[in-house]
């Protein structure tokens, strides 16, 4: 193995932490990733990893090593895509992962995307499940909620509303709420976020579970979509995103409560591993997304319901 490869070999297994994982995205055994790395101490004269049976870490001068090492390969992977870029077209199989409740928002815009780029084919993972993009060899992820991730790029995509609603049936049963105050003694359905197993807070500048609300907590899930079908069901008041409720919300099915009181918006980002030259079919996808699914505001939807 030459000089080169045993650069990618040593900031893959930095990178990912193991000879096994760096091997599984090079198409190498992990004896040989070892192998490589070793012979890139010997070449160095340094201890580039401290080994033990269970783990491996980099050493100080390994830390160094390999941040010099990340910046020439990327410089020369940018090379390398810039050129074939110049040439080549969008083309081949695209890994998207995606929140279960985004098809709402993706999918009436797809249509338009695979006319302008028929040479691209789109797989499309909707999962609530936080994967990881390097590791799994997903393209490009669409996540809301905090990013975490440093190896990762983002870009913003449209802001969204949430949003307090409940059905017409449970309101009259049980009066609508003028204020947050007034939530005492309703039910909340709540949402509980997979990655984290946080219940979410209500945008009012009140935790969820805050003693002021007092509410009765009857049903809790991590699924947007079942949540929704709870409140629907006349179960309680339930906390959705506008592009979620927005056709609901048309045909009577539920009714926003609290409007006034909504405390900020929401945002999606798009995801992607961090090389700085995009290949063609990442990006012509990212400027695609961003420029359907960006907004400059939120409006209500109850108002973009009058104005169509």
């Amino acid at each position: 193995m030459d000089q080169l490869s045993g650069l990618s070999a040593f900031v893959k297994t930095a990178d990912l932490g193991s000879f096994v994982a760096a091997g599984r995205v090079l198409g190498l055994s992990a004896s040989a990733v070892g192998k490589a790395v070793t012979t890139l101490e010997r070449q160095v004269g340094v201890r580039l990893f401290q080994r033990s049976t269970r783990s491996i870490r980099l050493t100080e001068e390994g830390r160094l090593f390999h941040e010099r090492c990340r910046r020439v390969l990327d410089d020369l992977e940018d090379a390398q895509a810039s050129l074939a870029a110049a040439v080549a077209a969008p083309r081949g199989r695209l890994r998207v992962s995606l929140p279960l409740v985004s098809y709402h928002l993706l999918l009436p815009v797809i249509p338009e995307f695979v006319r302008l780029y028929p040479d691209v084919e789109l797989d499309l993972d909707f999962n609530d499940r936080i994967v990881d993009l390097i590791d799994e060899g997903v393209d490009v992820a669409i996540r809301s909620g905090d990013l975490q991730d440093s190896r990762l790029m983002s870009r913003a995509l449209r802001p969204f509303r949430m949003l307090l609603c409940a059905a017409p049936g449970y309101l009259e049963a049980h009066g609508t709420p003028q204020t947050p105050h007034d939530l005492a003694g309703h039910t909340a359905i709540h949402f509980r976020f997979p990655n984290s197993g946080k219940v979410q807070d209500w945008p009012l500048g009140i935790p969820s579970g805050a003693p002021d609300l007092a509410m009765r907590s009857l049903l809790t899930c991590n699924n947007m979509e079942a949540l929704g079908g709870a409140v629907s069901a006349s179960l309680g008041i339930g906390c959705m995103p506008d592009f979620l409720v927005r056709r609901r919300l048309a045909d009577g099915t539920l009714r926003t409560i609290l409007d006034d009181h909504i405390d900020g918006p929401g945002q999606f980002h798009m995801l992607w591993p961090s090389n700085r030259h995009l290949s063609p079919k990442v990006r012509v996808l990212v400027d695609y997304l961003t420029e359907t699914l960006f907004a400059d505001r939120c409006d209500s939807p109850v108002a973009a319901l009058e104005q169509a």
